[in-house]
């Protein structure tokens, strides 16, 4: 979910690379961005487990950051020529129920109990030295089964995400991930939630200029785009039982971002003291107000900096009362040996708990979701290849045989 503008990190592309490769050419790159994703499903899961009936979404949301923290803390921790390698929270944890669509990362005084029954999204990120890994999943609250709109829109969502992971793939281009999106979300009788995005990611950019749309409208189109080899992508599926609209709520907005762009001298201390801190602590990705020590300086801090357009803000969205949003996010590495998903949960237990009284019925779609996600290197089969095909297989060979060293 987005909302505000695109916005990119501390530095541009070019001067970045100046000093350094950071695209999946890179082995080094492509092991931190499987060491983040490694970590965040493993905060994913144990905050999944926790949603259970009477937990508090605020003591949900700070249990999965101090994990994001404490997980991320242990890695990297040897200067690398000289430079301290940054790294920790990308996106704070976030826990919308039912009709709320995301964002909601509430302050204590402001949190809810989750119920029996409750459709839970739980989402977050962390980054290794600016490389990020993202992820979200849906559950039911309880073993209880269900075969209401609750059912479908979860199958809905898990199916489009499915279907990305298929679509995703060097030469394929983003309109007919948008358009799959639409027909899935038909055969299930919901709707792509309007407003997503899955953002190309790069270096500390967790929105990058090249995305997917979840659903086409009049009022937003994005260019389109061919996939390219070495890329990576954030897949946000959501869908909605609804209009597929999500409006702003009354609930405080708690998520925001440093407009890199955007200077003023703030008038109070509190607030000033609150803007130099996120802008030490969190120069380039989102954050939230927990993370300020001091409540009364990040209420202060928020309120003025907000005033002087200084934060993007991340809203608590949501659908019309008594519908339902699901979703699913992950990381997909554009490697050379295929596309590979990095982050996410299977469903696991909600195959047998979410029964659908709708299915996909589309020959085309039917023999997609059918197809492999997981293709296997060509090279090998090749009598010969392009030098860039070997020598990228080589650099993605060497990411595996890093990684499987460090585990």
């Amino acid at each position: 979910l987005r909302a505000g503008p695109t916005q990119t990190g501390t530095m541009s592309d070019t001067e970045s690379e100046v000093d350094e490769i950071t695209d999946l050419s890179n082995p080094d790159v492509t092991t931190k961005y499987r060491t983040a994703g490694d970590i965040v499903n493993k905060v994913l899961q144990k905050v999944v487990e926790s949603c259970v009936a009477e937990a508090d979404i605020a003591t949900l949301c700070e249990m999965g950051d101090k994990m994001l923290e404490e997980e991320t803390g242990k890695l990297y921790n040897k200067k690398d020529k000289g430079r301290k390698i940054e790294k920790g929270i990308a996106f704070p944890t976030c826990v919308s129920v039912n009709e709320i669509a995301g964002h909601f990362s509430p302050l204590r005084g402001e949190s809810r109990t989750l119920m029996p029954g409750d459709l839970v999204k739980v989402d977050m990120a962390c980054h290794i030295d600016g490389y990020i890994a993202a992820a979200g999943h849906s559950l039911i609250v309880g073993g209880d089964q269900v075969e209401d709109r609750r059912a479908d829109v979860i199958m809905a969502a898990w199916n489009a995400a499915e279907a990305a992971v298929r679509l995703v793939q060097v030469g394929n281009t983003n309109t007919q991930v948008t358009e799959t999106f639409t027909k899935i979300a038909e055969e299930f009788g919901c709707k792509p939630l309007q407003g997503v995005l899955s953002h190309q990611l790069k270096k500390h950019v967790i929105d990058g200029n090249r995305c997917i749309l979840g659903a086409e409208t009049q009022e937003e189109k994005v260019d389109e785009i061919e996939f390219e080899m070495n890329e990576v992508y954030c897949i946000d599926v959501v869908m909605s039982t609804g209009e597929g609209k999500a409006k702003e709520t009354e609930l405080r907005t708690t998520v925001f971002k440093r407009a890199p762009d955007t200077a003023y001298s703030l008038k109070t201390a509190k607030a000033r003291q609150f803007i130099s801190e996120v802008s030490r602590r969190f120069p380039a990705l989102p954050f939230s107000m927990r993370a300020i020590e001091d409540e009364q300086v990040a209420r202060i801090g928020v309120s003025e900096a907000k005033r002087h357009e200084l934060l993007e803000e991340y809203p608590v969205l949501k659908e019309r009362d008594r519908e339902f949003i699901a979703q699913f996010k992950f990381i997909l590495l554009l490697l050379p040996g295929g596309t590979k998903r990095i982050t996410g949960l299977p469903l696991g237990s909600m195959e047998a708990q979410v029964v659908s009284s709708h299915s996909v019925q589309d020959e085309a779609l039917k023999k997609l979701l059918a197809s492999s996600a997981n293709p296997k290197k060509q090279r090998k089969k090749k009598a010969a290849g392009s030098k860039e095909t070997k020598e990228g297989d080589k650099a993605d060979d060497k990411a595996e045989a890093a990684e499987d060293q460090k585990a």
